[in-house]
């Protein structure tokens, strides 16, 4: 899931990587919930002596997540809560409310067992997008137009992760020739002012090495044209509930945020949709 706008990356992902699971472990304990988790565990009883309307978790969820919309409410993966789906900015979300109605929960689930990550799990089938409706024509190619696995990445060429993810795009290059990265231009002016002129003069030249000669600190030379794509991108991506950079859709049409190792990268883009 991506980051709400205003919120710096690093602070989300130490946030969900960190915090939250630390904090669904305390809120479960004050539920006296067991931290049993996987879906069998939920397959339980307990929903026919307890209820949670839509408009129940709606006005739960409010003053928690404002301007948040309800979509759905599920029996949780751990016994004694629910699901909530919500949407807010375009972009879908989960919460958990524990069967007394007086708490949220916000953060994953996870089956030690498996090592899975099932609220990860959830939120990327949720989010998942038909990348066919995203225009390609404009954006750069980095491997073979001819690749069969698509993989599209939203970068800013003032963004460290961006950079560093650039790199890791190049090694999976260098192992494999079905895949090919289509990249568009996406810069977060709030947080690097410099980016938006900078993309710019990267779309006028349609340059892939313009691009990597400004992640490398290179100075770039002003825009020569009028173009219409990065402010296209900004709209797209909002559309799409992306806020942050980099965002990464991969062939299944998920969005994972953030940088990624090639090897990472490779097993992703390789789950068969």
């Amino acid at each position: 899931m991506l980051p709400p706008a205003g919120v710096s990356m690093l602070y989300y992902v130490v946030m969900r990587k960190y915090i939250l699971p630390i904090f669904v472990f305390i809120a479960a304990s004050m539920l006296n919930v067991p931290l049993s988790y996987g879906s069998s565990d939920a397959d339980h009883e307990c929903t026919k002596c307890h209820k949670l309307t839509s408009n129940e978790a709606q006005s739960i969820i409010q003053g928690g997540i404002p301007a948040s919309k309800v979509l759905e409410v599920n029996p949780g993966s751990v016994k004694g809560v629910w699901e909530i789906v919500f949407e807010v900015r375009g972009q879908k979300g989960i919460v958990y409310v524990g069967f007394s109605k007086e708490l949220l929960i916000s953060g994953d689930i996870f089956d030690v067992k498996a090592r899975r990550n099932l609220t990860g799990e959830r939120l990327s089938n949720l989010n998942r997008i038909d990348i066919s409706k995203i225009p390609l024509d404009e954006a750069l190619l980095m491997g073979d137009a001819n690749a069969p696995k698509k993989v599209i990445v939203f970068t800013d060429p003032d963004c460290p992760f961006c950079g560093k993810l650039h790199l890791e795009m190049k090694k999976v290059l260098e192992k494999r020739k079905d895949i090919a990265f289509y990249l568009k231009l996406f810069p977060l002016v709030k947080l690097h002012p410099k980016a938006y002129e900078k993309s710019m003069t990267i779309v006028c030249k349609k340059s892939l090495e313009l691009l990597e000669d400004n992640f490398a600190g290179k100075k770039l030379p002003p825009p020569e044209c009028k173009s219409k794509e990065i402010d296209e991108n900004l709209i797209l991506g909002e559309k799409l509930g992306i806020s942050g950079a980099p965002a990464i859709i991969f062939p299944d049409g998920s969005i994972v945020p953030g940088a990624m190792a090639a090897d990472a990268l490779i097993s992703r883009i390789d789950i068969k949709p």
